[in-house]
C-alpha cells in the first residue's frame, strides 16, 4: 500500500453542502450589507475559514455576520446535506484495506461531526481536525501537521484529498502528496493552475492511487 494515511477535506470532497454554503452566504451578506452576490463569487473562497471570507466583505461587521451565518447555516443543514456518489463504498474499501483516515476541514468540529454522523460516515475516521484545532488554517500546513501528529503518521505515507486550492497548497506546504477532486461544483471555480500530485473525477479512482 503506497499511502497508509488518507486525509480528507469534508465539504465538496465527501459531502455536498454547496447549496447550504451558498444560501448561507447570500442570506448573511444581504442582511448585513444589502449585497446580492453571484454563486461564482462565493465558490472561489470555498476552503478557507468562514471568518476569513466574511472579513473580505467587511472587517467591521465580520463577527456579527459570522453569528448570522452560523445560525442560518445550522437551521438548513440537516435537510440539505448529502454524500457524493460512491463515498461510503470507497471509505469502506479503504478501511478494509487498512488505511487510517482523518478529516481535515476548515469547518467547525461540531458541525463537521454532525454531518458525518447524519450520513453514517463518522465511523470511518480516526480523527476530525477542524478550524478550532489550529491557530493557522489552510493553506498553511498546520492543520495537516496536527493530523499527522494525532495519527502518528509519516508524511511520505500520507495523502491529502480535497476540492480547493487551499487543500492542495496545505498539502504541499506540509510535505504530503495531494489529490484534487473534480466532482464538486466548487472545484470548477477554483484556480486552474492548481498543482496537485493527482487529479481525479470519481472517488473510485482514489483506490488505485492509495494501493
Amino acid at each position: 500500500m503506497k499511502y497508509k494515511y488518507v486525509l480528507f477535506d469534508l465539504d465538496g470532497t465527501l459531502i455536498n453542502t454547496n447549496k447550504i454554503i451558498i444560501d448561507s452566504f447570500k442570506y448573511t451578506l444581504k442582511n448585513h450589507l444589502d449585497i446580492d452576490i453571484e454563486d461564482r463569487e462565493i465558490f472561489k473562497y470555498f476552503g478557507e475559514p468562514l471568518l476569513t471570507t466574511l472579513e473580505r466583505f467587511s472587517k467591521e461587521k465580520a463577527v456579527d455576520m459570522f453569528d448570522t451565518y452560523i445560525q442560518y447555516n445550522e437551521s438548513i443543514h440537516d435537510k440539505n446535506i448529502e454524500a457524493f456518489e460512491n463515498v461510503d463504498s470507497v471509505l469502506k474499501y479503504l478501511t478494509d484495506l487498512g488505511c487510517i483516515m482523518c478529516i481535515v476541514t476548515s469547518k467547525r468540529k461540531i458541525l463537521a461531526k454532525r454531518g458525518l454522523k447524519l450520513l453514517d460516515l463518522l465511523k470511518y475516521f480516526d480523527k476530525v481536525i477542524a478550524c478550532e484545532d489550529t491557530i493557522k488554517h489552510k493553506p498553511e500546513p498546520d492543520p495537516i501537521f496536527k493530523a499527522l501528529s494525532e495519527l502518528n503518521a509519516k508524511p511520505e505515507l500520507s495523502l491529502m484529498v480535497g476540492d480547493s486550492e487551499y487543500d492542495i497548497k496545505c498539502a504541499k506546504n506540509a510535505g504530503v502528496k495531494s489529490v484534487f477532486v473534480g466532482w464538486s461544483e466548487a472545484a470548477i471555480h477554483q484556480n486552474q493552475d492548481i498543482e496537485a500530485d493527482y487529479v481525479i473525477s470519481d472517488i473510485i479512482q482514489l483506490i488505485d492511487i492509495v494501493k
